[in-house]
């Protein structure tokens, strides 16, 4: 299979939820406007942003449907859905309703209670999937933070190179740059590695990256599209200035408690994605008012933030 690499940002988006925790499927069009409007490449869903792991199949069916639907509108996001990592028929499953409805790839996380013990064991559970949808490519999404399994990536490409024949690439969401352009140099370069910390995107595009996964390109695009401008021109040093802009963004995300900040940050700018599911912990609106104003003492420039005029005209 040729892979066709992924150029500039993917947006992991968040699972739009209702007041009852419901899921609010009626607002993912104008998610898909907004992403495409500022200029993303494409949507990694029912991921760790799209807290995949707590929802139900038939739900993460129904977000992915609606991604699809939203496409068919719209110029042709890339759709990459992440179809599980604990169960492997469920995996299966919702890997073959991914290719049944068109989508450009999956994507496998490791099972992380029972985890594998070698990157052969790991290759064998990825191979499983993806030998049930042989024409669509199959990536893997390294999360050791999360799912406590940290093999070396390199090793992975090796063993899976002439076993899984659809296999893609890497959501490299870690900090082994080592290992990261040891993998982007595999084989010639042959693998679509796709860095996913947002935060150390500037490093990731020196050793030769260039495609990227993450969060906070739901709203920060802008910012991080002009980051890359700059890095491609030669600008190093405006590439650098805008990381560490884009870092004081992310910063707020630590003080305000990590991955439910993000749905605050969508709130702010005008699409309101509701709250996190339980065990997940959710701002009371103090909390949200002193992170709007946190936001606000940054001065972000216009230009590199979503904001609600631009999302909703």
């Amino acid at each position: 299979m040729k892979i066709k690499k992924i150029s500039g940002l993917v947006a992991a988006p968040f699972a739009p939820m209702k007041d009852d925790g419901d899921l609010n499927l009626e607002i993912i069009p104008s998610y898909y406007n907004l992403l495409e409007r500022n200029g993303v490449a494409g949507a990694f869903i029912n991921g760790t942003t799209g807290e995949g792991v707590s929802l139900s199949m038939d739900e993460k069916k129904s977000v992915t449907d609606a991604w699809v639907k939203s496409g068919k509108e719209g110029k042709g996001l890339k759709i990459i859905n992440l179809v599980g990592g604990t169960s492997v028929k469920d995996c299966i499953e919702l890997a073959r309703f991914s290719s049944l409805k068109g989508l450009d790839a999956v994507s496998v996380i490791s099972p992380h209670y029972l985890k594998p013990s070698s990157v052969n064991e790991l290759a064998s559970f990825i191979k499983e999937v993806a030998d049930h949808v042989p024409g669509m490519p199959v990536y893997y999404y390294h999360i050791p933070a999360l799912s406590g399994v940290n093999f070396p990536m390199l090793e992975l490409l090796k063993v899976s190179r002439e076993s899984i024949p659809n296999f893609a690439g890497i959501k490299y969401s870690h900090n082994d740059l080592m290992d990261f352009f040891s993998c982007l140099n595999y084989d010639g370069g042959y693998y679509d590695m796709l860095w996913g910390t947002d935060q150390t995107l500037t490093s990731a595009l020196v050793l030769g990256c260039k495609g990227a996964v993450g969060s906070t390109y739901n709203y920060l695009a802008p910012l991080f599209s002009l980051l890359i401008k700059n890095f491609e021109s030669g600008n190093t040093g405006k590439a650098l200035e805008l990381q560490q802009q884009a870092n004081e963004m992310i910063y707020l995300l630590d003080k305000y408690g990590g991955i439910r900040t993000g749905k605050a940050f969508m709130r702010y700018i005008g699409l309101n994605c509701g709250k996190f599911r339980t065990p997940l912990n959710n701002f009371d609106e103090d909390t949200y008012m002193d992170l709007c104003k946190d936001i606000e003492a940054l001065k972000v420039k216009e230009n590199m933030f979503s904001l609600p005029e631009k999302i909703l005209s």
